[in-house]
């Protein structure tokens, strides 16, 4: 069997799970598990997946970090993403009340200023209720709103804008600020493969979108981390590029947490990976 077949089967076979071999189930790891599975053509697992993000939603309609863990709510973006990505209509009930909770809330903003290197204004999502919003949960509500078919819905818009003006001037990310007392951040990886993922078909004209698909591509190294490797290869899939670099360093990522029992986390976004980047093995 190869080895993204030996993955997808080590999933399926339990497909709950979090962000440690032995850690709590957390609903990130089971969303991305969820959309890995439905991809590599593992129906019943995935629909498992997705009824425990389910039965895991609050009602007001949020999904928490684990079932224990209601708030902070930012995986309630990666539930619908999975829902809408498995099986639509037999999760419209869930997913339309997740919609409703996720176009309720919003990341704090503030005017403009000279000493900020980005728009506060805009609007976005954040990681925990009352604070400022961040690049990685904006990024997961604009491609949950796009898989759910409201791309062209407004908050979906200013997401998008949200995540152009918070790359940096040579390409590549932060985590959410592009300039602090003057001097410019540094890219990582992680972020920014998550904001070109979230960015597939919108705002690629934007010459800072294609200098951090080059930074990115440019990045992919076998020391990279599991997750920032698997971001950068989803981030550069979709928009076609990168598969001849990422897909040997995903395939060797695999083999080692095969290996030594990786956690669902890294098992499921480096399938997630993988079936983004044709070839192979």
């Amino acid at each position: 069997m190869r080895v993204q077949q030996q993955l997808a089967a080590s999933i399926a076979k339990r497909p709950l799970g979090g962000y440690a071999a032995e850690g709590p189930v957390a609903s990130e790891p089971v969303a991305w598990a969820a959309v890995a599975l439905h991809r590599a053509g593992h129906a019943g697992p995935a629909d498992s997946a997705c009824r425990w993000l389910a039965e895991s939603q609050s009602a007001d309609g949020s999904v928490g970090v684990t079932r224990s863990e209601p708030a902070p709510a930012w995986p309630t973006a990666l539930a619908i993403y999975a829902w809408t990505t498995v099986a639509p209509g037999r999760f419209a009930d869930p997913i339309a009340r997740a919609l409703d909770w996720g176009l309720s809330v919003q990341g704090e903003t503030m005017p403009r200023r000279d000493n900020i290197g980005h728009d506060p204004s805009l609007l976005g999502w954040s990681w925990a209720a009352a604070t400022h919003a961040w690049l990685e949960p904006t990024s997961f509500f604009v491609r949950a709103l796009d898989a759910a078919g409201h791309a062209n819905h407004p908050r979906a818009q200013q997401g998008r804008r949200l995540l152009v003006d918070r790359l940096l001037p040579e390409g590549g990310a932060n985590y959410g600020n592009t300039m602090v007392l003057g001097q410019t951040l540094l890219p990582h990886v992680q972020p920014s493969g998550i904001v070109m993922w979230a960015l597939p078909t919108h705002d690629a004209a934007d010459p800072r979108v294609g200098k951090t698909l080059d930074w990115l591509e440019a990045s992919l190294a076998p020391d990279l981390a599991t997750a920032s490797l698997a971001f950068a290869s989803l981030g550069l899939a979709a928009h076609g590029r990168g598969a001849a670099k990422s897909r040997p360093l995903l395939l060797t990522a695999a083999q080692s947490l095969l290996a030594n029992n990786g956690s669902l986390y890294r098992r499921a976004l480096v399938l997630a990976a993988l079936n983004s980047t044709p070839g192979e093995g």
